[in-house]
């Protein structure tokens, strides 16, 4: 079904809208992203890369209004140079959206001279000064856009709180970023087997309701940031939005910016990024006091559900590409 009063594009019509990336996984950004475009009234076809050749690309995007290309390290589909001036010759725009941090690690010496970010005329990006780089240094355009949480899956569960510390994501994450371990190690330290990391060495990855389900029976969520010594505005993971719009109350490191999304005390609760007397103190706090920790988590979710989700950031995506 088509969402009320937003189901026509910046034209006026609804689009056929070719999306190149990955499809190999049903939780990758690239199927939130397509399921907001289809509940929005858009065709959205589905272009797995590297395995649809350039002339296939060329032909599906016959009538298309857009052209969105997710590029994924390390895969590369030949001939894609015929693929961008077919697309240009037509008047398709070609524009990316990426949930990822790039500039400040060691990953950005190659995506920086990668050829595929001069063949965007569009780059959105969560990182703020991902996007003015690329206004002041290559021709593409760069807009600033948070990340958020597939409508689809922004909703809460009424279920016991039988968990009391939660923190979800990668243990050994990327080697710039020390503090991930440091976190977890103190947390399993502090709270033994009241800890519990998902995914750990006896817990799966959660995914889908499961997810949900895990936000709804935790007291507190514990979150990290890739944020480089957290003195790096305007760049956040989307598990902050995905925490809240999931039902869970969340704990995180102060990122300059945050402030704009969410509100300290209100939808989450912030600490001072190492300050683990600090953190510890708030977990403790909202261990116990459960009618304040259920306001915030009931308004997080509200909110995020209200303002973040994939919905909102699309909506954003394509009147920014109206006006420009």
């Amino acid at each position: 079904s088509v969402l009320p009063g937003c189901c026509r594009d910046s034209w006026g019509v609804l689009m056929r809208i070719v999306f190149y990336g990955n499809w190999s996984v049903s939780y990758s950004s690239e199927t939130h992203h397509a399921q907001a475009l289809e509940d929005l009234g858009h065709e959205v076809i589905r272009l797995q890369e590297p395995e649809v050749s350039a002339s296939a690309l060329i032909e599906e995007s016959q009538g298309a209004g857009l052209f969105v290309w997710i590029k994924t390290h390390g895969w590369d589909t030949p001939d894609m140079d015929d693929v961008i001036q077919s697309l240009r010759s037509r008047g398709i725009p070609i524009i990316t959206y990426h949930l990822d941090l790039y500039m400040g690690l060691e990953r950005w010496k190659e995506y920086q001279n990668n050829p595929y970010l001069n063949s965007l005329d569009h780059f959105f990006t969560v990182d703020k000064a991902m996007a003015e780089y690329l206004n002041y240094h290559t021709p593409v355009q760069g807009h600033y856009l948070p990340a958020g949480v597939s409508h689809r899956e922004c909703y809460a569960i009424d279920a016991p709180r039988d968990l009391d510390v939660v923190f979800v994501g990668s243990h050994n994450y990327h080697h710039e970023w020390k503090y991930r371990q440091e976190l977890i190690g103190k947390l399993r330290e502090h709270y033994g087997d009241r800890f519990h990391l998902f995914p750990g060495d006896n817990a799966p990855a959660v995914r889908g309701r499961d997810l949900n389900l895990l936000y709804a029976r935790t007291k507190v969520v514990v979150g990290d940031t890739l944020c480089i010594g957290y003195d790096y505005p305007y760049y956040w993971s989307d598990r902050i939005y995905e925490t809240t719009g999931r039902g869970g109350f969340l704990i995180h490191p102060k990122i300059v910016g945050l402030e704009t999304q969410f509100g300290d005390g209100i939808h989450l609760r912030f600490y001072d990024y190492g300050n683990f007397e600090q953190l510890f103190s708030l977990i403790d706090h909202y261990l116990v006091a459960d009618e304040e920790r259920e306001a915030i988590r009931a308004d997080g979710n509200s909110h995020t559900h209200a303002y973040h989700t994939y919905i909102h950031r699309w909506q954003t995506i394509l009147k920014t590409l109206e006006m420009t």
